[in-house]
């Protein structure tokens, strides 16, 4: 591509933006001047599309209102998000049928270059809810990762732990997950031998090497990271019993945030209970979170955990009494 055409394409990428653009703004990010911005406008209209030319002291050129592009002009960044909200918004029949159309269409109109990556996304990604994921880590990171977890090639990346140590590190990539706002890699760590993960955002940089592994079969990388956030080792381990069954229990505490283990009943207490394990920083979400459970339970640990939940008892009679300032 000859560099007047790049430069009257990256024109009609900046106007997409929105908008009305001066000319002088556009001579400046076009590193050209203002004659041959207008120059460029004119190949533009040229190929019928619609631009206006607004007068005045804040003028300059925009786009026609609803004027549907024909060359769909995204950047890398932009072509990830777009096909992150189409993945994450399946519903009924209906609307998955124009996801599905909607993700082809797309596909069929971005370079191949990009395509091939977004590919690779699209097969090796799993997500844990419905919740769309914020696209926080480096595009170039996530689609690496996603292309070296598809090949089955051998990851070298650079990471940062949650102490804010550096390391140099290979992994075997298994498989990437959106979880909870964040995006993780699942496999096997050089360091340790064992399964690990490592969230996104805390990757640096990632280059694919020439050898190639087998992962494991039958693994999931979802169910992986959700088992390994709840017992991941935190400063307080948070053991409650509480009265129901594991099926009615699970509903209201997410794998990521608690296990569960099944409680023989006894003939003197025939009830069935569940022991519920939290891994926890901070104590003071865990009261309200029981509470919620609208069931009988008994803290079994720590001991800190019954003033907490004595706290917010206290901060509930007083906002019931009327006295709010209590709870201050």
């Amino acid at each position: 591509m000859t560099r007047p055409t790049a430069r009257v394409l990256a024109l009609l990428e900046l106007l997409q933006t929105g908008g009305t653009h001066t000319v002088g703004e556009l001579a400046g990010r076009l590193a050209v001047d203002e004659r041959t911005v207008r120059r460029y406008i004119s190949h533009l209209t040229d190929l019928d599309i619609p631009i206006r030319s607004i007068r005045g002291r804040y003028g300059g050129y925009q786009l026609a209102p609803g004027y549907r592009m024909p060359p769909l002009m995204l950047t890398d960044d932009e072509a990830v998000a777009v096909l992150l909200g189409l993945l994450t918004s399946r519903g009924g029949s209906t609307v998955a049928h124009a996801v599905d159309s909607a993700t082809a269409k797309l596909r069929r109109v971005l370079p191949a270059r990009l395509t091939t990556r977004l590919e690779a996304l699209i097969q090796t990604v799993e997500f844990t809810a419905a919740d769309h994921p914020e696209v926080t880590v480096e595009t170039a990171v996530l689609l690496r990762v996603a292309e070296a977890t598809r090949e089955h090639r051998t990851l070298a990346i650079t990471y940062t732990d949650r102490n804010g140590r550096h390391s140099e590190r290979t992994v075997h990539p298994y498989g990437l997950v959106a979880h909870s706002d964040r995006w993780y890699l699942t496999g096997r760590d050089s360091r340790s031998a064992e399964v690990r993960r490592f969230r996104l955002d805390r990757i640096t940089t990632a280059t694919a090497l020439s050898e190639t592994f087998t992962p494991p079969e039958e693994f999931e990388p979802s169910a992986h990271l959700l088992a390994a956030l709840a017992t991941a080792p935190y400063r307080h381990e948070v053991s409650v019993r509480v009265q129901g069954t594991a099926d009615q229990i699970r509903s209201l505490l997410p794998e990521a945030i608690a296990t569960l283990h099944d409680i023989d009943s006894s003939p003197a207490d025939p009830e069935q209970w569940v022991r519920v394990r939290i891994q926890a920083e901070q104590l003071e979400w865990i009261p309200p979170l029981l509470a919620g459970l609208n069931r009988p339970f008994v803290i079994e640990h720590p001991a800190e955990l019954n003033d907490a939940v004595r706290a917010l008892a206290d901060r509930l009679t007083a906002a019931a009494d009327g006295r709010p300032e209590s709870a201050r």
